[in-house]
C-alpha cells in the first residue's frame, strides 16, 4: 500500500520555542501529520499547556524545560528527549526573539550579545546536538531554523534583529553543503507578519504597513506555519535543502 503523501508516522521532532506562537503552530502541523513533538521551552506553565494543545490536535508530545542559550541545559534536554521518544529526526531551532530595540548608534555591546546569544549561538547550539546525533547513529536529519523576512529587508530600530536572522540564513546554506553526503538537509523559514501574542503589541503603523503589502490584504495567521513545518519536516523535500522559504504573503514582492 502507498504510503500516504506527508505522513510523518514514527517520526520524532524537536521544536524549541515550541510552547507558544509559531513554534506550537508548528508542533501543531507536526502532530496533525503524525510526528510526536518534543516541546523545548523555558516556562513549564507554558510547556504543560503547549502538551495539552498538542494533544488536542491529536498528538503526543513532552516537554522539557530548558533556556536554550544554556549550552549544558540543551545537551540534557537532547539527552533527555532521545530518553523519552528513542530518536530525533527534525529539529526545528525556533526560539529567539526580538532583542533590543533603539537606534543602532545607542545599542549597548550587551544589547548586542543578548541577541546573538538567543537568535544565533542558541540554533548553532542545538543544532550541533542534532547533527552530532545523526553522524553517530548514521541517521538522516533535518534542520529547519526560523528566521525572518527582518533578514532580507531589514527592520529600522532592530538592527540586533535583522543581522541575526539574516545570519541564521547563511548558517543553514553552510550546513546544507557540509552534511549533506551524511543525508542531513538544513532549511529555513523566514515568515513575514504573522499575528501572535507579540506581534499585535507592535506599533499600529507598522502592523496597518504590512497588512498593506500583503497580497490579500490579510496578515498572516498561525496556522499558516503548519504546513511548511510538515513539507520541510517529510521525507517530500528530500531534495529541498539550504534553502531560505519566505513565507510572507507576497510583502517581498509588492511594489512600494
Amino acid at each position: 500500500m502507498t504510503r500516504p503523501i506527508f505522513d510523518l508516522t514514527g517520526h520524532v521532532a524537536i521544536v524549541t520555542g515550541g510552547n507558544g506562537g509559531l513554534g506550537l503552530a508548528m508542533g501543531k502541523g507536526l502532530v496533525k501529520a503524525g510526528a510526536r513533538v518534543a516541546v523545548w521551552g523555558r516556562n513549564p506553565g507554558k510547556n504543560e499547556a503547549a502538551v495539552a494543545a498538542l494533544a488536542a490536535a491529536g498528538g503526543e508530545a513532552a516537554a522539557f524545560a530548558v533556556d536554550v542559550t544554556d549550552a549544558p541545559g540543551c545537551s540534557a534536554a537532547f539527552a533527555a528527549t532521545l530518553e523519552r521518544f528513542g530518536q530525533v529526526d527534525s529539529c526545528f531551532a525556533n526560539a529567539g526573539g526580538s532583542g533590543a530595540r533603539g537606534p543602532f548608534h545607542a545599542l549597548s555591546a550587551d544589547d548586542w550579545r543578548a541577541s546573538v546569544d538567543l537568535n544565533l549561538l542558541s540554533v548553532i547550539e542545538t543544532f550541533k546536538l542534532a547533527i552530532g546525533h545523526w553522524l553517530e547513529t548514521k541517521r538522516p536529519g533535518k534542520l529547519v531554523v526560523t528566521s525572518s523576512i527582518a533578514g532580507l529587508i531589514g527592520v529600522p530600530m532592530a538592527a540586533p534583529y535583522s543581522a541575526t536572522k539574516a545570519a541564521v540564513q547563511g548558517l543553514v546554506r553552510a550546513l546544507a553543503i557540509e552534511y549533506g553526503r551524511a543525508g542531513i538537509q538544513a532549511n529555513a523559514i523566514l515568515p513575514g507578519f504573522i499575528e501572535t501574542e507579540l506581534s499585535v503589541n507592535t506599533p499600529k503603523q507598522f502592523q496597518d504597513g504590512a497588512r498593506r503589502r500583503v497580497a490579500s490584504g490579510e496578515i498572516g495567521q498561525l496556522e499558516d506555519m503548519e504546513g511548511i513545518a510538515v513539507y520541510l519536516a517529510s521525507r517530500e523535500s528530500r531534495f529541498m535543502t539550504g534553502q531560505c522559504l519566505v513565507l510572507d504573503g507576497g510583502h517581498m514582492v509588492f511594489p512600494l
